[in-house]
Order: structure tokens, then sequence, then C-alpha cells
């Protein structure tokens, strides 16, 4: 008889057959859980694909799967703004480099650095010795010329009295007109070096040319100046009024200046840089002569008061520019405002909320965007319920879910319903803000 086992113990190996049908059916097995795998893959991609643009759960229509909350606004009849949007640049109406026009050493700064000084407030002084001693030089030269041609007057008129009498010559008399017109020359001549010395002491007191700020000292006190000094004493920036230079598109040119050539104050708001607090308001105050070829703009100056000194030379501002002010607008939140193809047409549209709570797909027609509002041409009239949030979840026949405080709509408006189907338009390119 064969025995199973060695002479250890050992149990036989299994035939090789049984081995090649274990590995079968593993990798039978592998293939058919990457089918169920791709299967369920393909129909969650199916059942995104099928959502409504926007966003759409796809429940069904009327939204089987419960009321949608959402936020709410009711459209309204108002003003709007149109701004012109611009990044401008604080300048100073006078920036002035206060430099000596004598040489002289710094005797004294007389202003603190930073400090607001006024026009013909004194700056520094230079030493004034050296000027007064030549205004002193000069007034002797003066008087000496003086008495000079006093005394040549005298001579002139008793020569003429003696060539009445024939006791001179002619000659001798003409000679002593020419010295009488020598000594007025040389008389004329001394009060211009007078006047000159006196204006050469007048510059040894620095004085500001403007109002404005002083910046940092470029000489310390006791250093010899000269008019040929580059960096001057003290830059002096005018502040209190400021401007700002802004340019915008050479498209809103012919409106612009059309504006200021009927006389009409234009309104100019200036912003931080992240355009969110509100610095200062002002004026325009004119347009550049020429446009810009290269960048296709006009460059604008407004002007502002500055009281409190919150605009700083050279700083970077948002600038806001009031162009017009629309009347009788039809006004909706911009986070309304959506962007998709309901229909299978690339449109603009919103989210229609009607009396049994269910929304409705409406195209519209944007106007002017002015920061968290919009103006709609077409498609919507006043009293009508927007969606403002929770439209990323909604399709058209949706039921939502409307806030606690909320009325329910009243029937559409016949007008609204005839300018449903509008196509879109296109609002101005340089609103305020572009809807989302």
């Amino acid at each position: 008889m064969i025995n199973d086992q060695d002479d250890f113990g050992a149990a036989a190996p299994p035939p090789r057959g049984l081995s090649k049908r274990l590995r079968l059916v593993l990798i039978a097995a592998v293939v058919v859980v990457a089918l169920v795998g791709l299967v369920l893959f393909i129909r969650h991609i199916q059942n995104k694909s099928q959502a409504a643009p926007g966003g759409g759960s796809g429940r069904g229509p009327g939204g089987q799967g419960g009321p949608i909350p959402v936020s709410i606004a009711t459209a309204s009849t108002g003003d709007i703004e149109l701004r012109i949007p611009a990044l401008g640049t604080v300048t100073p109406l006078a920036t002035v480099t206060v430099k000596t026009q004598i040489s002289g050493i710094l005797q004294k700064i007389a202003f603190t650095e930073g400090q607001l000084v006024h026009q013909g407030e004194m700056l520094a002084q230079i030493d004034p010795r050296p000027y007064e001693a030549a205004v002193q030089q000069m007034e002797g030269n003066l008087r000496r010329d003086q008495a000079l041609l006093a005394d040549a007057k005298l001579d002139l008129k008793r020569y003429e009295g003696l060539v009445k009498e024939d006791s001179i010559a002619v000659q001798q008399l003409d000679t002593q007109r020419a010295l009488v017109d020598q000594y007025e020359g040389t008389i004329e001549s001394d009060q211009g070096q007078l006047q000159t010395a006196k204006v050469n002491l007048i510059y040894t007191r620095i004085v500001s040319p403007v109002n404005g700020r002083v910046g940092l000292r470029q000489v310390d006190q006791g250093n010899y100046v000269t008019p040929g000094d580059a960096n001057g004493i003290v830059v002096v920036n005018q502040v209190q009024p400021i401007t700002v230079i802004f340019p915008v598109p050479e498209d809103d040119v012919p409106a612009l200046a059309k504006q200021v050539h009927d006389g009409n104050t234009l309104e100019v708001d200036a912003y931080d840089r992240t355009n969110s607090a509100k610095l200062a308001g002002g004026k325009l105050l004119t347009l550049d002569n020429q446009i810009d070829t290269t960048t296709g703009t006009v460059k604008l100056r407004a002007s502002f008061e500055n009281a409190d000194g919150v605009l700083f030379p050279n700083q970077f501002v948002n600038i806001q520019l009031l162009q017009e002010v629309l009347k009788n607008q039809i006004i909706m939140p911009n986070s309304a405002v959506r962007r998709g193809a309901p229909n299978g047409v690339v449109t603009t549209f919103v989210y229609i909320v009607n009396a049994d709570s269910t929304v409705t797909v409406r195209p519209i027609t944007l106007g002017v965007v002015d920061g968290e509002r919009a103006a709609v041409t077409q498609g919507l009239a006043a009293g009508e319920m927007v969606v403002t949030e929770g439209g990323d979840r909604l399709r058209d026949g949706a039921k939502v879910q409307l806030p606690q405080n909320a009325a329910a709509p009243a029937a559409a408006p016949a007008a609204a319903k005839k300018g449903a189907g509008a196509p879109n338009g296109q609002h101005r390119k340089h609103a305020h803000a572009n809807p989302q």
C-alpha cells in the first residue's frame, strides 16, 4: 500500500491542476469588482451631468427633495450712479526744492521736519554780515559819486556864463557837459549795485515760497551752502489742497469734456489700495490736452481739500469718478445676477420667486453696476423677488423655502413676462463692479 505521507509525516503537495483553477477564480473576482466600480463611477458622473445650470440638485422638477432655503430681495425703482474707476497718484499742486540764491554759512534752521509752513515763513538764515557790509560799501560809493556830480554841475553852470562873456572856449564847456553825463551814469550804476547788495541781503533770510509741508532737511546748520547745491535745503510740498492725477479710457473723453465745458462739477472719490475705505472726496479740475497713444487714455486731475492730511504725495489710490446719475432704474442686488445656459443658450439670468414658492429662470439685460447694486434694463419689473443666496442649488421650477420674515410674492407683472425673452445686453465695461 502506498502511504500518502513521507517518512517525516508531511502531507503530499496538492495537484498542480488545482493551483491553476484557484488563480483563475481570483482573477475573475478582481475583474468583477473592477467592473462594478466602473459602473458606479459612470452613474455618479451621469447624475452630476443631469443637474441644472447653476448647480441644480437633480432631484426632479419642483425640487422633490424638499424646499431649498434661499435668500431673496425685491427689485425696486431708484437712481444709480454711473462711475468710472481708475488708479490715481496723489500729486501736490506745487513741489518746491528750496535752495539758497547766495553763498554763505547756514547760520540757522528755522523749521522742524514735517512741519506745515505758510508762504513767506522763514525756513533758514544765512550769515548776513558780508552782505550788510556790501550794502554799506555801495551806499558810500553812491554818496561819493553824487557829490562829484553836484560839483560838476556847478562848474557847468559857471562855464555857461563864461562862454557868453567869451571868457573861455566852447570846447571847455562841452567837456564839462560830458563830465556831468559821466557822473550821472556812474550814479545810476552805483544805484544798481546798491540794489543788488540789498537783494542779496534779503536772500540771507530764506522763506517758504508756498503753503505746504516741509520734508527732511538736506543740509545741517553750520554748513557752507551755494546756489549750485543739487539737493537744496529742504523740499516743500503743497498738500492742502492736494490733487490726484489718474487716466481714463479715451472712449469716455467726449462725455467728460462736454460735462466740463458745460461747467458741471463732477465728484471724485478716493479709496484706499483695497478699494474698501473711502479716504477723501473732491472734484474734477481739468483734463489733459492730449491722449496718450500708447495706452489709449487721457489724464485727469482732481482736487481734494485734504484738511486731515490723509492723502500723501505719491500715494496710489483707487478713484471713482461720478460721471452721471441715472434716474428711475430697475435696481436689484448684484448678488442675484447669474450666468449660464438654462435654456441651452449662454445668457445672464436671475431666479424669479413665484407666488407658489417656486423659481423661474428669467433672462435679463444688465445696465450699470454700481458696487452691490445692479440696474436691469430688460427682463425684470419693480416688485418682483429674486434669489440672492442659495441659487447654486436651484433649477427652473425648483421649490424654495423663503426666509421667515419674507412675504409670499405676488404674481409676476405682465411687463416683466413680456421682456423675459429679451436678449442679454452688455453693461458698461468700466462700471464700478462686475457681476459675479
